[in-house]
């Protein structure tokens, strides 16, 4: 893989269908050469998005509080918002495409970056997403600190992972995260006892997603532009 080019939405939350008309621009763009290798870095406004596997009785009961997204992802339902750290990777695969092997890369980059801030993250067999192993000594159960969920069409991908940095864990109250009953959800603060921002952790994902995806190395664009451009022409 060549460099990757890395766009930062900038700091106001982004709406969750501007941002997904955005990838969809871009998606369209790498399948016919026109982009390089571009991954949207972001936060969102609150909002469910519900993906291809979403069950019923995995959405909220009641009025949640955001929009839930019906999107054409894999995986079930999950919530993004302020405080949580969004990667869109718009990357061309190898031929032949491996999603496993791909959402495998997005979770290592994963665990290297929560590993910078002293934490172990690893994967649960049969879940996707870094997970953190249960304390009984804490009374923690095993609890999920990053989501994945990725599409994949014409060789180029689209969607990605989503890690909670400083995001307000109550609205995961409100669904059946993921579609998982027997675990927690957890966010780097909690985690640590001190405010970890999405600031904080970007350089660090920025490095070591560049690493697992194989670039040559990474260059920066104005992902505000980017962004206002695409909502121009929408």
């Amino acid at each position: 893989m060549s460099d990757l080019v890395y766009a930062w939405l900038g700091d106001a939350p982004v709406p969750y269908h501007q941002g997904w008309d955005l990838q969809k621009r871009l998606h369209e763009r790498r399948v016919a050469d026109e982009v390089a290798d571009t991954v949207l870095f972001l936060e969102h406004e609150p909002v469910y998005t519900a993906g291809k596997r979403t069950g019923r009785w995995d959405r909220p009961i009641t009025d949640p509080g955001a929009p839930v997204v019906d999107i054409d992802r894999g995986g079930k339902i999950t919530w993004h918002g302020p405080g949580q750290l969004t990667v869109y990777p718009i990357v061309r695969m190898p031929d032949p495409v491996d999603v496993i092997a791909y959402v495998r890369m997005l979770e290592e980059a994963i665990i290297r970056t929560i590993a910078e801030y002293g934490l172990t993250g690893r994967r649960v067999e049969g879940r996707t997403g870094v997970w953190l192993d249960a304390d009984p000594g804490r009374g923690l159960v095993e609890r999920k600190v990053a989501a994945i969920g990725c599409r994949i069409a014409r060789g180029v991908g689209m969607h990605g992972l989503a890690l909670n940095c400083d995001n307000d864990l109550s609205w995961y109250d409100r669904i059946i995260p993921c579609g998982i009953t027997d675990a927690g959800t957890t966010s780097l603060s909690v985690e640590l006892g001190r405010d970890v921002t999405v600031a904080d952790v970007r350089p660090r994902m920025e490095r070591h997603l560049a690493d697992v995806l194989g670039a040559e190395g990474y260059s920066h664009t104005d992902g505000a532009e980017l962004l206002s451009g695409a909502t121009a022409r929408g």
